[in-house]
């Protein structure tokens, strides 16, 4: 009995252990990003991830990451390699935890990126599966501010770029920034951006 008690306490402790590295490597690597060393950051999320292979979370960071700063690059090899890689992850990701709608938002924005670099060659084939991926996303999850504002957002582009009025989609941005205030989720280091740009959007709205 005392040796089970001994081994109990050691497997608490191992994953106490195992827990306060995990978060301490977190921190560490949203403060570099903060200090716009994004290439560092991804590398210790990638490290993360490589650990925690049953974790979606470092996956989910190191695929955003490489989506963000794939977004104004004019280099197709360079976009390439990012984009490459920030699929890669994004697939870890959805295997670990499948029909997650932060993950569909994510993958959306890859192909965004790759629309955003080449509309021509890009939007006909992307623009679909991106309409399939925000309804998606709003289906699993309605409640969800990011997904939500997303989805809103590109549908503004969509509308834009067709000639037509993006107002109608204001009512979902307002919508968004109702969930923000009241949304939130337990998960150390869970996704919680986006209310920043819905503000921004929704001024736009009003003038």
């Amino acid at each position: 009995m005392k040796k089970l008690l001994t081994l109990v306490l050691l497997g608490i402790a191992s994953i106490s252990f195992a827990q306060d590295r995990y978060d301490q490597g977190m921190k560490k690597a949203f403060a570099l990003w903060k200090d716009q060393k994004v290439v560092e950051a991804s590398n210790l999320f990638e490290r993360i991830a490589m650990a925690e292979p049953d974790n979606w979370l470092p996956h989910y960071y190191v695929t955003q990451l490489n989506t963000l700063i794939s977004f104004g690059e004019k280099d197709k090899e360079k976009l390439t390699k990012q984009l490459e890689k920030a699929k890669e992850f994004l697939d870890l990701a959805k295997a670990i935890s499948p029909n997650n709608p932060e993950l569909l938002i994510q993958e959306a924005m890859i192909n965004t990126a790759w629309i955003s670099f080449d509309g021509a060659t890009y939007g006909m084939t992307l623009s679909p599966i991106n309409a399939q991926l925000y309804q998606k996303a709003l289906a699993l999850a309605p409640e969800n501010p990011r997904v939500v504002f997303s989805k809103a957002e590109w549908d503004m582009g969509s509308a834009r770029y067709f000639g037509k009025d993006t107002a109608p989609y204001c009512k979902n941005v307002e919508r968004a920034l109702e969930l923000f205030a009241n949304f939130s989720n337990d998960t150390p280091f869970y996704p919680s951006w986006g209310k920043e740009r819905a503000e921004m959007i929704y001024k736009q709205c009003g003038e």
